[in-house]
């Protein structure tokens, strides 16, 4: 479910189910604390997380990429009926083409725009001293100087609207952790997702986790913050292109599974490297440069040192116990239901818990 392509519907309300599914930044939303992979880096004054799409953004690229093939077969079907064989389509088979190639070409415009030539990563930086998230959105291909790319502003406070987002795909419930503003009517201006998404009612479990992750940093700092399972490269390499495919398919899937998967998932890691291939690092403004200075002696500055950066060093560093595998604390706080998994099942509801007792 890529925010690019099930996007917010824009002068319209938040969605009720959104809205009753609003996440508050002082208080816990579970017993359990932990970031599920959404993180590049982290220190005392600002932590980068990944925005919704970054970890499957072959998909996308692959779907662009058969676009684009949709849009040449358009104009070849059309070039067929129209001079070498004229009779054989008429009016109607030209009109078919027309719309197969204009249908082909915006799908291909909309989405391909910001997935080639566009950005490596869109990171959302959580920067705890000034209070706000900065999120790279787009490529500013004409930047004055200190400008930067197109980057957005929220302030981190109660005014703040973040909520569950429920979608579907696949016959099945995903679900994404998405920022709302809205005009003093209530109608949505522009909305973007942060971190990943997770799929089917009982992993809300880890998004509520992720929430009390990024809660716990921006309210408390990185003091007593467990380790992230990994963090992610920001300059990704085709081995780690090829391994994004590879544990799409599932983390723990068995070996004869992804021999026969293989070939579709060298196709996947092509489309992932093409697309990044056409891509530039993200520049931030200078004016959230300047609001992002690190200590040269943080001690929480990471990854740094021994940390493994990526998919293949940390498994491999996991399996010889030199990092913490799935690592997360309780929350002491919490004062609901104690069993996340029951907790998550709770809020997969229409219903969730915090609006019962908010409202109840």
């Amino acid at each position: 479910m890529d925010e690019r392509i099930f996007q917010f519907k824009a002068g319209r309300p938040i969605p009720e189910w959104d809205l009753k599914h609003r996440l508050s930044i002082n208080n816990p939303v579970g017993p359990e604390c932990k970031d599920t992979s959404t993180i590049f880096r982290i220190n005392s004054t600002f932590m980068d997380v990944t925005d919704q799409p970054f970890r499957e953004r072959q998909w996308l690229a692959g779907a662009v990429l058969v676009s684009c093939l949709g849009v040449v077969g358009g104009i070849w079907s059309y070039y067929l009926t129209r001079v070498l064989y004229p009779d054989a389509g008429g009016i109607l088979g030209d009109l078919y083409c027309l719309v197969i190639t204009f249908l082909f070409g915006y799908f291909a415009f909309r989405n391909g725009r910001d997935e080639f030539f566009s950005l490596k990563r869109r990171p959302i930086r959580f920067n705890r001293k000034e209070k706000k998230i900065y999120a790279i959105r787009r490529r500013r291909f004409f930047a004055k100087p200190g400008q930067g790319d197109i980057t957005w502003e929220v302030p981190w406070d109660e005014n703040a609207i973040f909520c569950i987002h429920r979608g579907s795909s696949n016959h099945k419930n995903t679900y994404h952790i998405r920022h709302y503003e809205v005009d003093e009517e209530g109608n949505v201006v522009r909305a973007f997702a942060i971190g990943r998404k997770w799929e089917q009612k009982e992993n809300l479990q880890g998004l509520l986790s992720q929430w009390n992750y990024w809660c716990w940093y921006m309210n408390r700092g990185p003091e007593d913050l467990p380790k992230p399972p990994l963090f992610f490269c920001e300059r990704e390499s085709a081995m780690e292109s090829f391994l994004f495919c590879l544990y799409d398919f599932g983390a723990s899937a068995s070996a004869a599974y992804r021999i026969a998967m293989m070939p579709f998932i060298l196709l996947l890691t092509s489309h992932r490297l093409m697309a990044l291939w056409t891509c530039r690092d993200p520049i931030w403004p200078e004016a959230v440069e300047k609001v992002s200075v690190v200590r040269p002696d943080d001690p929480y500055d990471e990854p740094s040192g021994a940390t493994p950066v990526g998919w293949g060093d940390t498994l491999l560093a996991i399996k010889r116990n030199e990092y913490p595998y799935d690592p997360q604390k309780e929350v002491n706080e919490w004062l609901g239901e104690k069993d996340p998994a029951v907790n998550a099942l709770l809020w997969s509801e229409d219903t969730p818990p915090n609006w019962r007792m908010n409202h109840g």
